[in-house]
Order: structure tokens, then C-alpha cells, then sequence
């Protein structure tokens, strides 16, 4: 802790934060006519207006022409603003954009507008449409970006003989910004050109601050705006259906309908709660399949459900996830709250510097209690940051989790400081303190975390130290490993050859060494990779890793080679594929090396504007060193197909077959979304395994029975004001 403590004194006497670049102040002109979203410019608030342009890559190279020429339009009244963004392309055909479902286009050609709603460099709302209206959206802090979360806003989009317009209505209400006048806030223009996998900006992204996006805003000012308190209503109702079979056939084991209720109000312009009773947290979706043998550690499933979304980038902390074997994922994973009752959340500005962000569920858990019955695990989770210059803050967290016989609370702080236009320097210090459901009491365990980086045009560059003891637990939280100490660092120069065919070229080394307190053994990883970005869209990769791991006291192989390769092949064929070959250890009480390969391999194909396909292969494999016995092999196949009748409403399947366990997963949607919120869905499932019923029990078969299935039907209704 005494090292995190020097870097954070030393980081306050540095100059914290180097000027934001320069940029006139966007003021965009009020209007009582506002635009009809129609992928036009015929609107008379578009006519007088000066548009944005100026528009320069930032990738695959910073400052070169795009294709062709961007013009934004802004323009805004007492209830929304209005973007009106005309995309120039030489070859419109090539354009690739289809009717597809929400955050479904970032594979595609797109337009964006990110706002820095409160004008202090710390985070940003992202509003991304490709060039027929369909939306996708994010937000982004501490130096991440969020694309789970679904904001309401409306758009439309035309490609004509030019190239494509988009136009967009952000409702104020859909926004969180200082209560002042006027309201300043940030904005930077984003497109994409997929077709040759280049991404441009205006403002320019300064190449001296390259990846720091906050800090390269334009300020845009509106004068006389208001925000109204906001009144959010959304009742949903949701029924299911489970089957199971029992001896030969299904039989309904649970028939369940449930009434949720969520409101959200705004205590102040910036400040919201929200507050939900028997939430439906339900997945529409299921996950898709992941190699769940030899594990040393739990697997990583991302968040889908809608009350975690919104907010979720607070809960953040710095210097964590920095690398590969970084084992500190998160504080706060939301997952691990499995089937909440209740839920209350505040999150917001106080001040004009502070951020809040605070939850609070209490998760039912059946069978967990002493005799059998339902236990209730009380999950309370707050956030502070208060920001400085620029994009630097400091902040703490709390994150509990309390049972009657049982808890787990973890407290610290963390610190983001700009120490340069291109320097930055990150950390955090953490302190647990557990009981288990014995009584037997833990106290002292720590994390500790500090990490310094460069990133600029010709090199990144970054070290870092992370210190977890032996008894620190975070159980709200995804960590991979305790008792380590790490210090491992990167250097990644970058080469812009001048040549047709190769656009880029980043060769990356890096180098960490783990000791294992327990064991008091070093284990090493040390990797060179160099990854290319060819004519077109095609990108390769190719890694080769000598490493080492220590498990049970003892060390194990772990090195070896891959390669990836990525390609839009057309505005309708894209492919990925990735091969790894190299040692690894069998976790087990009784361990012993091996070597392993996996391949993983998609392939996406869309027919038609409205019709998308994906296939995706996975196999790993695992032989044992000493025989070259193959201890087990795991193929997992998994097709989708979606029609999208329109923006609104598509049609669903996945198909995914485990060759390892001999299942069939099926699983049908049929969604209607008109905003977030308001939505209907319904679904049907089934899991399929390689068995028959005979006599008296359940024997292997040749051929697959149905074993489970559910249905589901979800509606809600989101009532604004």
C-alpha cells in the first residue's frame, strides 16, 4: 500500500493535466421548426445552417483525408437536439448497411455524435447509426466504453447517389447535463468506412493524445435549455413455462407469471433514482457456449440485463484489467447477483465535480439457508469520484455483500491522473474484510494496483504492479487468482509503411513476472506479437508467448504460438479466425502438463439488407505430456440466423451443438422493440441430449430426446414524461 500512497503524492505535485487542444466553441442556432426524420435535408432548420466538417482519420493513421467528405449539421429547441450528419462516398454501393437490430452495426459503415454532457472530460454519451437509421449506443469512462446500454433517442437514415444522411433527435430527458445557461458541453464527431476499415473524427484526433477522447472534445454551447424532472414508469409482465423429462416425456415442472415495476425520477438535472420491485432481470437470449473443462477459474459472462446496464461504467476502478494476466476484473460484477427481489440505484452528478453512483439489491437464494430454506444476500454498492482537471479524478468504492451468518465488504480508493499530453498514471488500494457462515473472521486482506502509460501515434508504452494477498476477497467482484505479487510492462511501437498493400504495422512486447506468495515460486509470461492492417479490411496477428504458471506449488509450460486473421471479404462476407497451440497444465488435485490447441473460427454472411447469418466453430483439445495421451477434445458449434422484418421487429434462431457433453441447445426469439423499454418478446428453448428412456431409467441412444424446453412471453411499457 506505501507504494500506491507515493504514487499518488507524487502524482499531485507533477503537472496533472495537460490543456485539452484548443477548439472553437460549436454553437448551434435554436430553432421552433424542428427537422422530420427522414433521412433528408430538406428541412428548413437545415438550410442556413454552416455545417461541421474537417474530418481526419484516427485509424489505421491519424490526419489523412477520409474517402470522402463528412458535413454535421446541429441545431436543438426546448426538448431535443438535432444532428443532421451527410456522408459523401465516391462509391455508394460499396456502403455497407442493412436493417438490422440495435448495436448490431458496428461491423458496418456509421455516423456518431458523443457528447460530454457535463463539459468536464470524464465521461461521454455515445449515439452511433448506421447509414439507414439503425442505432447502436455507448458510454465511455475511465478509458472504456459500454455498449450494453440503450439510451432513448430517435434517427433515420438514406443512402442516395452521394452517399448516406442520417439525422437524429436526442430528447433532453435522455440526457443528464449541468443545470447552467448556457450549457456547455463537449462533442466529437465519429464515421466509419468499412470497406477499408477507416475511422475519422472533428475534431481531429491530436496524434499527441492519441486514445484520449475526452480530452479532444469541441465545446457546443445551448443557451435557455432546461431540464425537465424526469418521470419514468415501466411496468413489465412476464410469464414462463418450464418443462423437464420424466421418464420418457416432458412434464411442466414450473408455470410462473410474474408483475415487475421500475420507476426513475430525477431528484435534480444530474441526479437520478431508481427504484424496482420484483425486477424481471431475465435474459432474452442465452449465453453462447464456452469450453467449461479445465478451469482453474470461473468463466466471464457479459452483463445483458437492463437494470445493471445503465451506470455500470462507475463502478470501474483504475489500474485494473490492464493486461491478459492481470487477475483484478472487477469490484463490482453484476452477475454475481443471480435473482434479485428488489433493487434501488442512484447514480448522478452532485456539485458540478462529484459523481454518485450507488446500488443496492437484495438477491434471493433458495436452499442456501441453514435449514434448507431461502436465504437473502443484501448487496450494497457506492461510488465517489470527484474530478479534477481534464480527464483525472479521484474516487472510492464500497461493495458488500451480508447473509445472517455471513459477509464480505470491500472499501479502497483510485486515482486517474494526466501527467502529460501523452502520460498518464493510474491506481487503486483496496482492504476486504470477510466472515464465513463458521464465524471465522478475515482481516487485513489487500489489492494494491498502480499502472503508468504512453500512448501516442508511433508508440505505446505502459508498466504496471499489482499487489492481491493471499486473503483478500472480493465476492461481488471477478478476480482470477489471490496471493500474487506482479510487475510486468508493454511496448508497443507502431510503423505506417508507405505502401498500398500494408497500411499499418504494431509490433507489441510484453513481459510480466507473478510470484506466487504461497508457494514463494516466480512464474514468468513474455509475448511478441506483431499485428498487421492490410489493403482493405483484411487484419493478421500473429503471437508467440514463452510462459510459465504456478498451481499447487508447482510450475507448468504455458507458451506457445497463435494467429488471427480478420477480413471483410464483401458488404456481405466477413470472416475471423484465430488458431493457438502450446503447453498447459491439467488443474487438478493432482496435476501434470499437457499441450493444448483451439481453433475458433466465424463466418458471417448476409444474403439480404434484412437477413444476417452467423456460424461460429470452437474446438479445444488437451493431450497429456508423458503418453501423449488425448485426455479430452471439445467442439462446440453454434449457428444464428435473424430476419429483421424492420428497425423494430426481428425474428430469431440459434442452433448450437456440444459434441463434448452430446447436447443440442435450441433457442427461437421473436422481439419487437419500439424504444428501450418498451418491448415484446417471445420465446422458446429447448436442450437436447443423446439419450431415450428405457423401462426404468435413461440409457445412452444414437439419437437425440428433448429434455428440457421453456417458453417465455415479456412485455413492458416505459411511460415518460
Amino acid at each position: 500500500m506505501q507504494s500506491i500512497g507515493g504514487a499518488f503524492l507524487a502524482a499531485l505535485t507533477l503537472s496533472l493535466a495537460h490543456p485539452a487542444v484548443a477548439q472553437d466553441v460549436l454553437e448551434p442556432p435554436r430553432t421552433d421548426s424542428p427537422p422530420t426524420l427522414d433521412g433528408r435535408l430538406d428541412d428548413a432548420v437545415w438550410q442556413n445552417i454552416s455545417p461541421v466538417s474537417g474530418f481526419r482519420t484516427y485509424n489505421p493513421d491519424f490526419g489523412t483525408e477520409m474517402v470522402g467528405d463528412t458535413h454535421v449539421f446541429a441545431a436543438y429547441d426546448e426538448e431535443h437536439l438535432y444532428f443532421a450528419i451527410r456522408a459523401f462516398d465516391p462509391e455508394p454501393d460499396q456502403i455497407k448497411a442493412s436493417v438490422t437490430s440495435r448495436d448490431n452495426i458496428f461491423r458496418e459503415d456509421w455516423v456518431a455524435v458523443n457528447l460530454d454532457t457535463f463539459g468536464d472530460q470524464q465521461s461521454l454519451n455515445a449515439f452511433y447509426s448506421n447509414p439507414l437509421g439503425i442505432q447502436g449506443d455507448g458510454r465511455y469512462a475511465n478509458g472504456n466504453e459500454d455498449r450494453n446500454v440503450d439510451m432513448v433517442w430517435y434517427s433515420a437514415g438514406r443512402i442516395d447517389e452521394d452517399g448516406f444522411v442520417v439525422e437524429m433527435a436526442i430528447p433532453l430527458k435522455s440526457i443528464r447535463f449541468a443545470d447552467t445557461d448556457p450549457v456547455r458541453m463537449g462533442v466529437i464527431f465519429e464515421r466509419r468506412i468499412n470497406r477499408n476499415s477507416s475511422q475519422g473524427s472533428s475534431p481531429p484526433i491530436d496524434p499527441a493524445l492519441a486514445g484520449q477522447w475526452l480530452n479532444n472534445m469541441r465545446p457546443i454551447s445551448f443557451r435557455g435549455i432546461k431540464s425537465r424532472r424526469l418521470v419514468e414508469l415501466l411496468p413489465a409482465v412476464t410469464y414462463s413455462v418450464d418443462q423437464a423429462n420424466s421418464e420418457g416425456r416432458l412434464t411442466t415442472t414450473e408455470e410462473q407469471g410474474d408483475f415487475s415495476f421500475t420507476a426513475k425520477y430525477g431528484l435534480t438535472s444530474d441526479l437520478v433514482l431508481d427504484a424496482t420491485y420484483n425486477p424481471d432481470f431475465s435474459q432474452v437470449e442465452a449465453d453462447a457456449g464456452q469450453v467449461d473443462v479445465n478451469l482453474r477459474y470461473d468463466l466471464f459472462f457479459p452483463e445483458k440485463r437492463p437494470f445493471f446496464l445503465e451506470g455500470r461504467e462507475h463502478f470501474a476502478i483504475a489500474a485494473t484489467s490492464k493486461s491478459d494476466v492481470d487477475p483484478f476484473h472487477d469490484v463490482f460484477y453484476t452477475r454475481k447477483v443471480v435473482d434479485p427481489i428488489v433493487g434501488t440505484r442512484v447514480s448522478g452528478r452532485i456539485g458540478g465535480n462529484h459523481t454518485v453512483a450507488s446500488l443496492y439489491a437484495v438477491d434471493e437464494l433458495p436452499g442456501v439457508a441453514s435449514d434448507g430454506g431461502t436465504a437473502y444476500a443484501h448487496v450494497p454498492v457506492v461510488r465517489y469520484k470527484r474530478a479534477l482537471d481534464n480527464d483525472t479524478y479521484v474516487g472510492g468504492l464500497y461493495a458488500g455483500r451480508e447473509l445472517d451468518d455471513h459477509f464480505n465488504r470491500v472499501a479502497g480508493v483510485d486515482g486517474y491522473f494526466r501527467v502529460s499530453a501523452s502520460r498518464s498514471i493510474g491506481f487503486h488500494g483496496l482492504m476486504s474484510r470477510s466472515r464465513d457462515a463458521l464465524g471465522t473472521s478475515a482481516l487485513g486482506g489487500h489489492a494494491a494496483g498502480v499502472r503508468f502509460g504512453s500512448a501516442s501515434r508511433n508508440v505505446d508504452y505502459n508498466v504496471a504492479y499489482t499487489d492481491i494477498s493471499q486473503d483478500f476477497k472480493a465476492e461481488m467482484g471477478f478476480l482470477t487468482r489471490t496471493g500474487i505479487r506482479q510487475i510486468g510492462g508493454q511496448l508497443k511501437p507502431k510503423f505506417y509503411p508507405e505502401a498500398a498493400f500494408v497500411r499499418r504495422i504494431d509490433l507489441e512486447l510484453f513481459t510480466a513476472q507473478t510470484l506466487d506468495v504461497e508457494s514463494d515460486l516466480w512464474e514468468t509470461a513474455n509475448r511478441v506479437s506483431l499485428s498487421n492492417s492490410l489493403f482493405g479490411s483484411l487484419m493478421v496477428r500473429g503471437d508467440y508467448t514463452y510462459s510459465t504458471e504456478i498451481f499447487l506449488g508447482e510450475e507448468f509450460q504455458t507458451g506457445g504460438y497463435a494467429i488471427t486473421v480478420n477480413n471483410q471479404f464483401s458488404n456481405r462476407i466477413s470472416t475471423s479466425t484465430s488458431f493457438r497451440s502450446g503447453k498447459a497444465p491439467y488443474y487438478s488435485p493432482d496435476p501434470y502438463q499437457g499441450r493444448s490447441r483451439r481453433v475458433s473460427a466465424t463466418l458471417g454472411a448476409r444474403p439480404s439488407q434484412n437477413l444476417d447469418t452467423e456460424f461460429r466453430f470452437t474446438y479445444v483439445d488437451f493431450f497429456r505430456d508423458s503418453d501423449s495421451e488425448k485426455i479430452y477434445e471439445y467442439p462446440i458449434v453454434r449457428g444464428r440466423v435473424t430476419y429483421q422484418m424492420n428497425k423494430y421487429l426481428f425474428l430469431r434462431g440459434i442452433v448450437e451443438y456440444n459434441d463434448f457433453r452430446d447436447e443440442v441447445l435450441t433457442d427461437f426469439l421473436a422481439s419487437f422493440t419500439y424504444i428501450p423499454g418498451t418491448v415484446l418478446h417471445v420465446g422458446y428453448g429447448s436442450l437436447y441430449e443423446r439419450t431415450e428412456w428405457e423401462t426404468d431409467r435413461f440409457v445412452p441412444s444414437d439419437r437425440f430426446s428433448e429434455m428440457q424446453r421453456r417458453f417465455f412471453f415479456k412485455t413492458s411499457y416505459l411511460f415518460r414524461n
